[in-house]
């Protein structure tokens, strides 16, 4: 993109440019510089000295925020040392007399031309390398997550909102951006938002986007996440963070499909698909107003409940499998797999952090093996089965094994399952330890009966056989 007031030079930067293979563009006036910068995919923006609006600092910040993060080169006719030096701090790649011979000029394009032709291309390799979110990442050998994906893919081809609800780490954006890619807006974008990352006072214009001198700071227009969607989707995250002022713009986006930049008065149509996720019970959040109830039906046209991976442990071991081969090839590890005692443990861990935290499991566990096969030991303490023998283990070792975990920020009741199933665990192996494995003794001694206690030590991986050697 060529931004410079004099038509000689820029004729002249034409010719540098013809040999270079690029596609040039230019913004003649000032006045249409945004609206053309906006509007043309650019990879390099070259703007005489006298085009470029103070402060220059924003201007080039704003520049280099657009999607295709464009690099900034400034010509100048002065040679000013102190001027140079505040073009470089504010951010721009190099400042250039025009008084260099054409030869000159054009090796230094050259040059940034190809530094962001192989940039494009390394990042164009890792989109190409990085697995796009598809519904078979959510294939299931198990009848809880079959039902589910059933009712996702009847979702899928209408334009209708929708409401993701699950707990943390089960995979509510990537359901959304499998969802999208299915859908028949798959060419188009797909913009995640998480909302609680935007301080209050910035949020509705990342969301709705503003125009130059809404509000001090804003030097020029900006583009919302709304516009940047349009004819695609757009994924707001956490939406339960979503303050009351907010709500009510946000209803009127999905009543009318229009949206309104700060300081405008004009409303601008769009297109997009609305997909909302939160970790919240929206529904208990508008009994008690900290959600509006219109919004929330207006979302939750269809509310998909995504099951923690708890629901379906069927899943677990072909899931581990299969970030295992994943990690091996990215770590260039020779890991053949798990041991059948390492995936048992995986199996009968109830997963607080459900899959992201499967995820990282794996990938430690891929990082501190040492041998061609991940064991027990090469598993964080808090997935190991507990020792079988009171002698082995007491309750404030299982409690410092507990919170050593990566799910000390999850919700009070993904804790207290843990911490029940551990308790449970504790109790049980004291028990059957004192009765020396003898399951009746066991079951009268704890109060239940023993058809109960054998799903209890099922569930744990008890065997009476363990606890024999203590006494008979």
């Amino acid at each position: 993109m060529l931004i410079v007031d004099d038509s000689a030079f820029e004729r002249r930067l034409d010719r540098i440019f013809e040999p270079l293979e690029t596609a040039v563009a230019t913004a003649p006036q000032k006045a249409v510089l945004w609206d053309r910068v906006k509007a043309f995919p650019t990879d390099l923006v070259i703007i005489g000295r006298s085009s470029l609006p103070d402060p220059i600092e924003s201007t080039v910040e704003t520049i280099q925020a657009l999607p295709e993060r464009p690099e900034v080169i400034v010509v100048t006719e002065t040679e000013n040392a102190e001027e140079r030096a505040r073009l470089l701090i504010a951010g721009c790649t190099a400042v250039l007399n025009t008084s260099l011979d054409d030869t000159t000029l054009r090796n230094a394009f050259n040059a940034f031309v190809t530094r962001q032709r192989k940039t494009s291309i390394e990042r164009l390799q890792h989109e190409i390398d990085t697995p796009q979110a598809s519904l078979s990442d959510f294939a299931s050998v198990s009848t809880t997550m079959r039902s589910f994906l059933h009712i996702v893919k009847r979702v899928v081809e209408p334009d209708s909102s929708l409401l993701i609800q699950g707990e943390t780490g089960v995979g509510k954006e990537r359901l959304a951006r499998a969802i999208h890619a299915a859908s028949p807006r798959s060419a188009s974008p797909f913009i995640p938002v998480i909302l609680s990352a935007f301080p209050e006072s910035l949020l509705e214009g990342e969301l709705f986007g503003y125009e130059k001198g809404a509000f001090t700071g804003a030097v020029s227009a900006r583009r919302g996440c709304f516009e940047l969607a349009h004819g695609g989707t757009i994924f707001l995250d956490e939406i339960g963070e979503l303050p009351k002022h907010v709500q009510v713009k946000l209803l009127r986006v999905l009543q009318d499909r229009t949206i309104q930049r700060l300081g405008s008065e004009t409303p601008m149509p769009v297109n997009v698909r609305v997909m909302a996720a939160t970790n919240r019970d929206l529904h208990e959040e508008t009994k008690t107003d900290r959600f509006r109830r219109d919004l929330y039906y207006r979302l939750s046209v269809v509310t998909l409940d995504v099951p923690p991976l708890r629901q379906h442990p069927e899943d677990i071991s072909k899931l581990a499998d299969r970030y295992l081969a994943d990690f091996r090839t990215r770590l260039n590890r020779s890991i053949s797999s798990f041991s059948d005692e390492a995936m048992q443990a995986l199996v009968e861990y109830a997963w607080p952090g459900n899959i992201r935290e499967l995820i990282n499991v794996v990938e430690r566990s891929v990082l501190l093996c040492e041998g061609n096969q991940v064991t027990l030991n090469d598993l964080p303490r808090t997935i190991v089965p507990m020792p079988r023998s009171l002698t082995e283990a007491n309750s404030s070792s299982v409690l410092d094994e507990l919170f050593d975990g990566e799910w000390q920020s999850c919700p009070w009741k993904d804790v207290r399952d843990v911490v029940v199933r551990s308790c449970e665990q504790a109790y049980f192996v004291h028990q059957l330890d004192k009765t020396n494995g003898n399951v009746d003794e066991t079951a009268r001694y704890s109060g239940i009966n023993p058809r109960s206690l054998y799903d209890v030590m099922k569930r744990h991986g008890l065997k009476k056989e363990h606890f024999k050697a203590s006494g008979e």
